[in-house]
Parts: C-alpha cells; structure tokens; sequence
C-alpha cells in the first residue's frame, strides 16, 4: 500500500488506540497513520506518543485542543496529509468497526480498478452489520436509503466512515466549504465527490459495533443528517460543484 495513511479520530478511545494501530501496521509495512486526538482526558494521544517510539516515521499525531467533531477532525487530517506527498488517503474509526483487514480491499479499489473514492459498503449485498440493535441498523439503513433518493447519488451506504480517497478528489474539493460536522460530513464529502463525477466504487465489508469504549452518536448528529441532506441538495442546484 504504498503512498497510503489511514487518518484515525480519536476522543477518549485509550482502550483501543494501541491495537487498532498495531492491527493497521500489520497489513502492510508501507502503510502510515495519523491520529487526529481532540484532547481526550483518558491520555489516548500519551499512549500514542508512547507508540510514536516504536513505529517512528510510521505513526503521527495531531493533537487538537478541544472536542470539535468528527468532520473537522477528518478536514484537518486531509489538509495535513495533503501537505506531504501522501497519494492514498483513508478514513477508519479507532473502535474496530472497521476491519483492518478490509483496508487491502479499499486501496485495490482505487489502485486497481481505477476507483477515485473506494467505500466499505455495509449495504451493497444485503446488510452486513454486527452486534446492532435492530433499530439502529433500520436507522442507519434507512438514513442511506434517504440521503440516496435526496441527492441522486448512486451509493447504497451513503453514510459509511470507512473510505479511501485519491489525493485528486480531496484536492478538487474546496475543503474550507465542508459545513457539517457530525456523520453528515461523510454524506458531504460523497455529495462533493459525486458532482465533481469522481469514479466512485463500493465494496462490501462487514461493520462490527465497538465492544470497548462508548459511541459518539448522539441526537444532534441524526438531526444534522436528516435536515442538512435537503439544505446541501437544494444549495447545489445553485452553486458551483465545490
């Protein structure tokens, strides 16, 4: 996976920081990280600070001074990693919901087949979620169903986190733009990319719910989503692609 880093957020996730880094770094020796910490109280940047020892020139840290959300931490990683020579951008939550494993599969997509953004699909063959209540998987199934008939955008998991950028689609994208900042900010980067006629290809994966730690979801995030999906489809039939 060469010219590849996979940007991992990080608020309070001291239980699971070191494995899911390690579990990254045994799938490919080239393969980078940056951890994007907000500050968490529980020391997860310390602990990464610690690992920053063994897996030097591998592993990076950005520390931010506050909780800001989950689409500002993802917009500082891309800036950072734009400003290094970094071809293969990643998103991947630090909860092992998202199988390492899976990041081959993501890069192929792209390096292969000819894919300008890859996603790991929890939808394209049927619904391969694990250890979710009934009602959160009818929640977030529905929430793509929604946010597809809204945009138009040919996804079927238009609201997954785990995705690999070409560096030319976060380049053509105007960053500085990016209004939301919970899980709506995974719908807007796809919006973005899909007027800007990127090659966009899913692959499935399975998701598995976090066994360690606690879940960042909240009412206020499932409100952006739903409530912004019509704001950002309306703006766009105004406004310049970026």
């Amino acid at each position: 996976m060469t010219g590849a880093i996979v940007i991992i957020p990080t608020y309070n996730e001291i239980e699971n920081i070191e494995a899911i880094i390690k579990a990254v770094f045994s799938q490919s020796d080239a393969i980078h990280i940056l951890v994007v910490d907000d500050n968490s109280p529980d020391l997860t940047a310390l602990k990464v600070k610690e690992l920053q020892q063994t897996f030097s020139n591998r592993l990076f840290l950005e520390v931010r001074q506050e909780k800001s959300g989950l689409g500002t931490a993802y917009i500082h990683g891309f800036k950072w990693c734009l400003d290094k020579e970094y071809q293969y951008i990643f998103e991947m939550d630090a909860d092992f919901s998202h199988n390492p494993k899976d990041l081959q599969k993501l890069y192929d997509a792209c390096a292969v087949e000819g894919a300008d953004l890859s996603i790991g699909s929890r939808y394209i063959t049927g619904v391969n979620v694990v250890n979710w209540p009934m009602g959160r998987v009818l929640m977030s199934y529905c929430a793509s169903k929604y946010v597809r008939f809204i945009t138009g955008m040919d996804i079927n998991d238009t609201t997954a986190g785990f995705v690999c950028y070409k560096r030319k689609v976060l380049e053509a994208i105007n960053l500085n733009t990016i209004k939301f900042i919970g899980y709506a900010f995974q719908i807007e980067m796809k919006f973005k990319a899909y007027l800007n006629k990127f090659k966009i290809i899913e692959v499935p994966v399975i998701f598995t719910d976090r066994t360690k730690g606690e879940s960042k979801l909240s009412s206020g995030i499932i409100s952006e989503a739903i409530f912004g999906v019509i704001s950002m489809k309306l703006k766009s039939l105004f406004k310049k692609t970026t």
